[in-house]
């Protein structure tokens, strides 16, 4: 009889042949499909017409319903996580909203925008219409863009980055327990998925977050060029922002292991890129000093004491990084971007295929998917299998989610050959 998706996600985790290939597409707000893309993919596949629900509203993705799951034949739900979104509001009270195409979805209650000008859409954190907007969505754009707000200058004498940062990570709220327990069991009981916790429980300095998009008015260091210099000028003010974000991940990795247990097999911990098309962002002494530490308590607490399997996001050439990924405790990498300098994927399987999980890697989401003809397509996703597929310790995924003007051809022609590959190896 064969395994179940569960199990065949367990297997290839632990770096077992699985059978057949594990597949995702929308289990994460990072291996998932713009709404207008999957609004397509729906079409195509003679779904039901019905609004896609946008539950990741920075990038506009789509979630991926059961009966997309069963057409495609996916192995991974829906993560479980509090419900809440990047730009503080949750899910819930579902209401209609028109994408610059046309489109009409389904966004939550907070989601609450108002006219930039010039066809710019912003986004207001928490659904308050009266705070500053967090977010800007450019005419015919497919995503929203930070909108970088302080509203306490930093000071290089007096700031500390602690008491800066401390409404941008808390501990769970007993409501939010109360959700997290409720995906959990309904992951679980409900499905025979595989079970991964999100929300990135320590994205330290992760590009996305650390602007407060959730926050109606941050303070401190908030945009991407401060960001990155305050790391050269003032290395105790990340230090303190770093510690409190720890022990925050720390308390809240205690109680989702409380409140689901073995139910969660992998445990999302970090989106933070290290990663630029043709090098790494940062010196491997900078990594070592300002993220590995805490990374690595992060993972040596989860290893001790639980199960789960840590998955780690980071795009770009990291493969500089590898050995210190290695001894920090990192067991998923994703999404393995082949295109960038040094991420050869036949060298990441051959040097570190016994140690990672490779996440993605399956096909090239900038070039090849969205612009490449179906036969191109099919035969990079084959190619892709033939390398890291086999021995398991590979979920196939798109390298980072499906962006909007993505041909459904192409998308189609990704999954056939996955289809493909699964009946030749007989399985």
């Amino acid at each position: 009889m064969p395994e179940s998706p569960r199990k065949r996600f367990d297997m290839t985790i632990h770096h077992r042949d699985p059978g057949k290939v594990v597949v995702d597409m929308g289990s994460t707000s990072i291996t998932g499909i713009n709404a207008n893309a999957l609004a397509r993919l729906r079409d195509a596949l003679g779904l039901e017409k019905r609004p896609i629900k946008v539950h990741e509203p920075f990038q506009l993705l789509g979630l991926v319903e059961d009966d997309v799951i069963e057409a495609l034949e996916l192995c991974v739900a829906l993560e479980v996580s509090s419900d809440y979104t990047i730009f503080g509001y949750r899910n819930e009270n579902w209401k209609l909203w028109k994408l610059p195409t046309g489109l009409e979805v389904l966004v939550g209650e907070g989601f609450v925008t108002s006219d930039g000008g010039g066809g710019v859409t912003f986004i207001h954190p928490g659904g308050d219409p009266k705070a500053p907007p967090a977010g800007r969505l450019p005419k015919d754009g497919y995503y929203f863009d930070n909108v970088f707000r302080t509203f306490k200058e930093y000071d290089e004498d007096t700031s500390n980055g602690r008491e800066d940062f401390a409404e941008d990570y808390k501990p769970y709220t007993p409501e939010q327990i109360a959700t997290i327990k409720d995906n959990c069991e309904k992951r679980f009981n409900g499905t025979d998925l595989g079970i991964i916790a999100g929300g990135a429980l320590a994205g330290l300095g992760d590009f996305a977050y650390f602007p407060g998009p959730h926050i109606p008015y941050p303070k401190g260091v908030r945009n991407l060029e401060d960001w990155m210099v305050v790391h050269k000028t003032n290395p105790d003010y990340v230090h303190q922002i770093f510690e409190y974000q720890t022990e925050v991940g720390l308390a809240n990795a205690k109680t989702l292991w409380e409140t689901c247990g073995d139910k969660i097999q992998v445990m999302q911990i970090s989106g933070t890129d290290f990663g630029t098309q043709r090098a790494p962002i940062m010196s491997r002494d900078s990594f070592r000093e300002f993220y590995k530490p805490y990374y690595k308590k992060i993972c040596d607490w989860i290893h001790k004491t639980t199960n789960w399997k840590t998955f780690f996001h980071t795009c770009g050439s990291v493969a500089a990084f590898m050995h210190d990924f290695h001894e920090t405790g990192m067991d998923i990498m994703n999404p393995v971007q082949c295109s960038a300098t040094d991420m050869d994927a036949r060298t990441l399987k051959e040097t570190w295929g016994d140690k990672f999980t490779f996440w993605g890697g399956g096909v090239d989401t900038q070039k090849t998917l969205p612009f490449g003809t179906p036969e191109e397509v099919y035969d990079e996703v084959m190619g892709r299998l033939e390398i890291f597929a086999p021995g398991g310790g590979f979920v196939f995924n798109t390298i980072h989610n499906i962006q909007g003007p993505t041909p459904v051809e192409n998308i189609l022609a990704m999954f056939r050959a996955v289809r493909d590959y699964n009946a030749r190896i007989g399985a």
